[in-house]
């Protein structure tokens, strides 16, 4: 079976990588819980990241280099205000309310449904492709998290904290949907935003419940987990999201879980049981149901005028009105003339067809 070419690969692995540096991030926010507590905690990570990219930005403009992604318009700030609210500011306060009455293994095993409503709604709402070798590849992955946050409960009744948790899934898959189409943009301006935004406003949540700033160590180690984390993190989420779509990327993300379980076993000397290694088995075969998975049809490019990082591939056969130094990857509006070919594709940020 044909793999995919170099620019899937990457995304892949951009997925993969987003994956893991969240992952790590969990474990090592347990260590701070102590000191800080989780509202004030999802705002300093939060803040951590948006303050961390927007000196990276900066720090770009300073040194005078040439930008290769595209900026923001004003078309994006509708969805991106979107992602925001669903993701950064309703969503965490749906799971502070949430993991206040609802058991800590409820919390862990629903917060596996993120994944899930991520596929649903790109595969409903916006008609994101999918077939029978994605569709089982997300099924062994979120198994996979499912059984490795799983633990027996004695209680049956579903608290209104597990709806709430459920209702901060259904938000960060909103979010997650919605960043998708503004991901041709500067995924770091993305990130920057949006962990700004919601750092502030969970900060300032967190303070008006009486909340105090902890010491000068602890934030400082929280600001830098936030900064790569969270912002490093969904600046690669971003990149994925370009290349292989909403679902495919957050399947590949659904591993976070498992990269958490196996630093927290290191850091806490636990030791694992067969549910963890079934779960790595799970999610090893959905990530290779993915990564083999080939869609190739013939499809039809509408017209398109749009901006972001490229490269002069069989997609970008368009003249520069523009002194050009001839550097690739770049950036600058471009139009796609009408293409009709056949080749293998992910549902990326040119290839949203309907399919028949």
């Amino acid at each position: 079976m044909k793999q995919p070419n170099s620019d899937q690969t990457r995304s892949i692995l951009q997925a993969l990588a987003a994956a893991v540096l969240f992952g790590l991030s969990t474990p090592l926010a347990k260590l701070l819980i102590g000191t800080i507590p989780p509202l004030l905690l999802a705002g300093l990570l939060y803040a951590g990241s948006g303050i961390g990219l927007s000196l990276w930005i900066l720090l770009r403009k300073v040194r005078h280099q040439a930008p290769t992604e595209a900026p923001l318009i004003r078309r994006d700030v509708p969805w991106l205000a979107g992602a925001v609210l669903a993701g950064g500011v309703l969503g965490p306060i749906l799971l502070m309310v949430g993991l206040t009455r609802t058991p800590a293994s409820t919390a862990s095993l629903l917060l596996n449904l993120e994944g899930v409503l991520t596929a649903v709604i790109a595969w409903v709402v916006f008609r994101e492709n999918v077939d029978r070798r994605v569709f089982l590849g997300m099924l062994a992955i979120i198994a996979g998290s499912v059984l490795l946050s799983w633990q027996r409960q004695t209680n049956t009744d579903i608290p209104w904290g597990a709806l709430a948790i459920t209702g901060a899934c259904l938000c960060w898959a909103i979010d997650n949907n919605l960043t998708r189409q503004v991901a041709g943009g500067d995924p770091m301006q993305i990130a920057a935003i949006k962990g700004g935004v919601a750092g502030a406003i969970n900060v300032v949540l967190a303070l008006i419940l009486g909340y105090r700033f902890p010491n000068a160590l602890p934030l400082l180690a929280t600001g830098l987990l936030g900064f790569v984390g969270y912002g490093l993190s969904l600046v690669l989420f971003v990149l994925a999201l370009r290349g292989l779509g909403t679902a495919r990327t957050g399947a590949y993300f659904s591993t976070a879980p498992f990269v958490g379980a196996a630093l927290s076993l290191l850091l806490f000397t636990e030791y694992p049981g067969l549910a963890f290694w079934v779960a790595g088995v799970l999610m090893a075969v959905g990530v290779w149901l993915h990564v083999s998975e080939r869609h190739a049809h013939e499809h039809v490019h509408e017209p398109l005028a749009h901006d972001h990082r490229h490269r002069h591939d069989e997609h970008h056969q368009h003249a520069h009105d523009f002194p050009w130094d001839g550097k690739e990857p770049h950036t600058h509006p471009h139009v796609h003339d009408p293409l009709v070919h056949s080749h293998a594709h992910f549902p990326d940020i040119h290839h949203r067809h309907r399919h028949s």
